[in-house]
Formats: structure tokens, sequence, C-alpha cells
């Protein structure tokens, strides 16, 4: 068994050694590369298996991924960093221009996205014979509706879209990885019988887990702008910004709200107010330096533990149909949750040339990854976890590169 820092110091290299071959080799963003470099180690080790089973090699470095908790390190450590790094550099004036857009995506968006998958995994499940239960299906449409932050801001970058979409798209995924995190822990304790089915405390439930998570938000955030402010040294700023993330998060946690959604209102406040009046030059610099660094590391060391946890699932014939299965849902239940508002006659700002792009935007990576490998130990799991890694391979590996030439042939 490999000890917490021998497990670190492997994920770090390989990390570094993929990083290199990528950049050397196959030229592909480094999200891209680094999964799909996990993923052909992974499907090596599992050929060298088939073809050397005596060896034992396959077991061996099974037991130690398996030693990798995903769900706690992307929840209990990674996460908090990510989210504060990406609403940094969000442009809150254009936000809040395009506010109303944002909102309906991160929550209108994902509780429609949620019932439309859950609905037709349910009978997509029935028809391959597997037969996963309504609630269980639903539970998968809520940890599959949200896009991923950090894939779909790594994404993004030099695609050549309008302002307010990018806009769009970048605070929808800030946001609705909170709201769905939220909607995920609603909706599995109704499917282990753990929680309310009355339609009210569910939403009350909802309100003030998301609510909450902003309002420890805004107070902590705003709390670090009036420190930062009130001093001009930039070790000490630097690492207020660091404490920020980590308190904020686990002030969230510990009180019942939401901890993405608390960090990433901490990230807005900071990001908007701070350069205007309360860092130096120099501070500002040594800031955006730690988060840029922070923000590609841990960037890295994710995409690579996506690409290696494919190495403990169960490589059935089963589990190639549902994950199949499970691409068009959710590209469909994007597209019906994108294009609903041109339904209604009040859709003031909703742009249906934008609904192509937005629905294959949809990115999503290791939040639904680590939403999936959360679910207690149920005869539903295994089915949810091949459709969970048939769509986020699929979103990382096929629609994330291919954004630039679809915006360019949709001439946004």
């Amino acid at each position: 068994m490999l000890s917490l820092f021998e497990l670190a110091t492997l994920l770090l290299a390989l990390s570094a050694l993929f990083g290199f071959l990528n950049r050397r080799l196959l030229h592909l963003p480094n999200s891209v590369g680094l999964l799909l470099l996990g993923l052909l180690a992974s499907l090596l080790l599992v050929a060298a298996n088939f073809l050397f089973p005596t060896v034992g090699l396959y077991d061996q470095i099974g037991q130690s991924l398996r030693q990798i908790d995903f769900t706690q390190i992307v929840f209990n450590g990674m996460l908090a960093f990510l989210l504060f790094a990406g609403a940094l550099n969000v442009n809150v004036d254009a936000l809040r221009r395009r506010a109303g857009a944002v909102a309906y995506l991160a929550i209108a968006g994902t509780l429609i996205s949620t019932a439309v998958i859950g609905v037709l995994f349910y009978f997509a499940t029935a028809w391959l014979g597997l037969a996963v239960p309504l609630p269980w299906a639903l539970v998968f449409g809520a940890l599959i509706s949200p896009t991923d932050p950090v894939a779909v801001l790594s994404m993004l970058k030099g695609v050549p879209i309008p302002e307010r979409l990018r806009v769009e798209a970048e605070g929808e995924a800030l946001l609705n990885d909170g709201i769905g995190v939220v909607l995920f822990t609603l909706l599995l304790s109704i499917a282990t019988g753990a929680g309310d089915l009355n339609l009210g405390t569910i939403a009350w439930d909802f309100v003030r887990e998301a609510g909450g998570g902003i309002a420890i938000g805004l107070v902590s955030g705003y709390i670090a702008y009036r420190a930062m402010r009130a001093i001009d040294d930039f070790p000490i700023e630097v690492l207020i910004t660091l404490a920020l993330v980590t308190g904020t998060y686990a002030l969230a946690q510990r009180l019942g709200a939401s901890g993405p959604l608390a960090t990433v209102a901490a990230g807005l406040l900071v990001g908007h107010r701070a350069p205007q009046d309360a860092m130096s030059e120099q501070t500002e610099k040594y800031v955006s330096a730690l988060w840029t660094l922070v923000d590609e590391v841990l960037n890295a060391m994710l995409f690579l533990l996506i690409g290696l946890e494919v190495f403990v699932l169960d490589p059935s014939l089963t589990s190639v149909l549902v994950a199949v299965a499970a691409v068009p849902i959710a590209l469909f239940a994007r597209w019906a949750a994108v294009a609903a508002p041109l339904l209604v006659p009040f859709r003031e700002g909703v742009n249906p040339r934008y609904v192509p792009f937005l629905t294959w935007a949809a990115v999503r990576g290791g939040i639904s990854v680590a939403l999936a490998l959360a679910l207690p130990q149920i005869e539903a799991k295994p089915v949810i976890l091949a459709a969970t890694y048939g769509v986020v391979l699929f979103s990382i590996l096929v629609q994330g590169p291919t954004l630039g030439p679809f915006a360019r042939r949709l001439k946004l």
C-alpha cells in the first residue's frame, strides 16, 4: 500500500510526464492530452493483464488506484481552489448584464436537464434490460447535468465567440455545479429513503443550501477584501486569498450550505473589488501568478485522474452500451434545457443562434465523476458509473476540442 505522500508524488510525476509528452508529441490542449494519456495508460495496463495474467500487475496497480478517494480529492481538495481561480478572472460587470440568462441556465436549465435525462435514462436502461429505478435515474440526471467549470473554462480559451456568449457559458459553469451538487444531494436522499418527498421541504432545502452558500461567500469575500485594503504587503495578501478559499468552503460545508457556491461568490467579489483599490500592482501580479499556477497544476492532476479512474471500471459489453446510450440522451437534454425559453413569449436576451453552441459547449468533467463514485453500493451504481464516464469522455475528447471549429462553422 502506498502512503499519502507516495500517492501525491506519483500523481505529480505522472502529470509532469504526461504533460511533457503531450506538449512534445500530441500538441493537444492540456486537459484533453492528459485525460487521453491517462486513459491510454489504463487501457495498456488492462491489455497487459490480458496478455500476461500471471504477472499480477493489474491487481497491484488497481489496488493502488483504489486507494485514491477521487470524491474526497475533488470535493475536499481541488474543487474549492479551482472554482476560486476561475471566479477571480470573470468579468463581473459583463456577468451582471447577462445575469438573467446565466441564472436561467444555471438553475432552471439544470432542473430541466435533470428531469429529461432521468426519464430518458430510465426508459433506455429498461430497454437494455438493466431497469434502473426512476429515483436513481434522476440522481444520474442531477450528477451529469451541470457543466464542469474546470473543463468549460479550459476548453473556451481561444474559442472565437461573442463576449456575451462567453460570459453566459463561463458564468453558468461556475454556478451550476453548486446547483447540481445541491440537487444531487436532495435526490440522493430521496432515492435512499432518507429524504422527505414534500415539495415544499425540497424547495426550502434547495434555497437554504444554495442561498446560504452565496451569502457566506459574499460575507467572507468582503471581509477578505477589507483586510487586503487595510494593508500593502503582498505575502500576507496572497495568504489571505488562500485562507479565504479554504475557510469559506469549510465553513459553508459545516453550516450545511453549498461550499462550491460560497467559493464562487467569494472569488467573484474579491476578483472584482480587490484590483480596484485593495491591491497594489505588485500584489495583483503575485496573486494572479499564484492562482494561475494553482489552476494549471490542479487542472492537470484532475484530468489525469479522470483518465486513470477508468482503470477501476468493469469493462463489460453492457457498460459500453450504457455509455454509448447516455451520450445522445445528455446532448438532447442539454438542447431541451437551452432551447426551452424560446417556447414562451417572455424570452428577452435569448438568442436562437446561440442554442447549438451552448448545447455543444456543455462539457462535463471531474465533478460528475466524483458524484458518481460517491454513490452508495447499490445495484444501479455500475450502470450509472458507466453512463457517467461515457458522457464525460465524449464531452472532453470530442465536444471540447471541436468547440472552436464548431463556433466558426456557426459564424457566431
